[in-house]
């Protein structure tokens, strides 16, 4: 898929969760209490920010590494792997699983 297609079942997948909405027009995100927790950065990658012990569970599960977004590892985030866009209602759960990660933070 090109990363204009991402785009498009990013909006599909945001859309399956009621608590938040899509931001950023050329680069979109998901944030909630001050904090990102998901992300398309411009190759066209999703990542999805996690608590450590769930980003180490993921990326060994997943066979993912961490997020890259203009050239630096954004702290937090896996990488999603493509083939993971086949299935929304799942990528929805860790999705939400995310949003309640920042929402555990303190607000900024």
């Amino acid at each position: 898929m090109d990363r204009n297609q991402i785009i498009e079942k990013y909006d599909q997948l945001v859309s399956k969760c009621s608590r938040f909405e899509r931001k950023g027009k050329t680069m979109p995100y998901t944030s909630a209490n001050g904090h990102m927790f998901s992300q398309i950065n411009k190759e066209g990658q999703l990542g999805i920010r996690f608590g450590k012990e769930k980003q180490e569970r993921y990326m060994k599960e997943w066979g993912s590494d961490h997020f890259m977004s203009y050239g630096a590892k954004m702290k937090g985030y896996v990488l999603v792997p493509d083939a993971m866009w086949n299935d929304l209602d799942t990528l929805a759960q860790y999705l939400n699983e995310g949003y309640d990660y920042v929402m555990s933070l303190e607000p900024k």
